[in-house]
């Protein structure tokens, strides 16, 4: 009696490796775990495949995942917030001078919509503005935002 796989032995297989991969972080099995479908999808076409092919047909469609993820999805997936990085997500901001700075007193801008969960912020401007001027923001600098006139 000779053991000869079926197309539901791939379905099972690939079954087993997508459910596997709920317990890696590393989100490589589930593309083997598709392979292993696809065998099973062409082991219900053709349920004659030799077994080298089977093996060729997983490996190469496995691949192929394995190549689509990395090139095109797993670049869609990139983190683009700046959460974590307020210098970042605060640059280019335009705001609207409400208190002008005097002496060595910082200035108070204003922005239309919260900048990390406050609407008016100390600045120091190398330029000389007044009240109304919009500025926007360079840099910031402890809890001082550093401006320039628009």
């Amino acid at each position: 009696m000779e053991f000869e796989l079926q197309y539901w032995h791939w379905l099972v297989f690939g079954m087993v490796l997508i459910i596997a991969e709920m317990f890696l972080a590393s989100f490589t099995l589930f593309w083997f775990g598709l392979g292993a479908l696809v065998v099973a999808g062409l082991m219900g076409v053709f349920p004659a495949l030799p077994l080298p092919w089977q093996l060729v047909l997983w490996a190469l469609s496995s691949i192929v995942f394995t190549l689509l993820w990395f090139r095109y999805l797993k670049p869609l997936m990139a983190d683009k917030s700046k959460a974590g990085n307020a210098s970042e997500a605060i640059k280019g901001e335009v705001g609207q001078v409400i208190v002008l700075p005097v002496d060595d007193k910082r200035g108070v801008v204003r922005f239309t919509t919260p900048l990390l969960g406050d609407d008016e912020w100390p600045f120091i401007c190398r330029n000389t503005v007044a009240l109304g001027d919009r500025v926007y923001v360079t840099d910031i600098s402890g809890n001082t935002l550093i401006v320039e006139k628009r």
